[in-house]
């Protein structure tokens, strides 16, 4: 099969594009990325190029596409199992599978709230009701992982797994909008903006020079 080709959008914004990144890069694989500028007139025109879905991200491998976060991240680790991309315990990988799909149907008060914005200058926003309490299911969820499954490292089932990559993006959520958080909490999020992968995401990102109206929050 030909080399992996991972589609994306800008990375400053997408949230769903860092997750399979972070995932193939966590897990030292190689590929080829495309950027595909969101708010564009020909936005749509170039994603539908690679998938009828009419949304990034897209994995592109020999005559498979794959589109969606999550689906890439379990192609990935099914195709690549090198890369350990879910636990080895059977009872800490179904765990960590079932956060990952929480975090993605899941938490639409805190994404509405402070949309992914890593060029954002720090700063809080007013919450509401539903935004605190995806906050605090989020942070108990957390707790939850690491206490029971977290105890050789210092992610959520111990070594960097699909679930990290799936809750990266709240990790900058919390960061850019000043959230106030329990110390393990703070902890956890320390650890993910420390991976080199995360921290190369997040410079290309604020070197991105686009702007995107709607993900800008006062």
């Amino acid at each position: 099969m030909s080399d992996l080709h991972l589609i994306i959008a800008n990375k400053n914004y997408s949230s769903w594009s860092l997750r399979p990144w972070l995932a193939l890069t966590v897990g030292g694989l190689s590929f080829r990325e495309t950027i595909i500028l969101l708010d564009q007139p020909n936005t749509s025109e170039q994603i539908r190029q690679h998938t009828r879905s009419g949304r990034v991200p897209v994995l592109h491998h020999g005559d498979i596409t794959v589109w969606e976060s999550l689906a890439i991240i379990e192609y990935v680790a099914e195709t690549f199992p090198e890369t350990k991309i879910w636990p080895a315990s059977p009872k800490a990988r179904a765990v960590a599978r079932a956060v990952a799909n929480e975090m993605h149907s899941g938490f639409a008060a805190l994404r509405r709230t402070c949309p992914m914005n890593l060029r954002r200058p720090k700063k809080a926003v007013p919450m509401d009701d539903s935004t605190k309490a995806d906050i605090a299911t989020i942070q108990a969820l957390w707790r939850n992982c690491r206490q029971e499954f977290g105890q050789d490292g210092a992610f959520l089932f111990g070594h960097f797994s699909g679930a990290d990559a799936m809750f990266a993006p709240v990790v900058t959520r919390f960061e850019t909008y000043d959230i106030s958080v329990d110390d393990d909490t703070r902890e956890y999020m320390n650890a993910v903006m420390s991976l080199p992968a995360f921290q190369a995401w997040r410079k290309a990102g604020l070197e991105e020079p686009w702007r995107v109206p709607s993900d800008e929050v006062d």
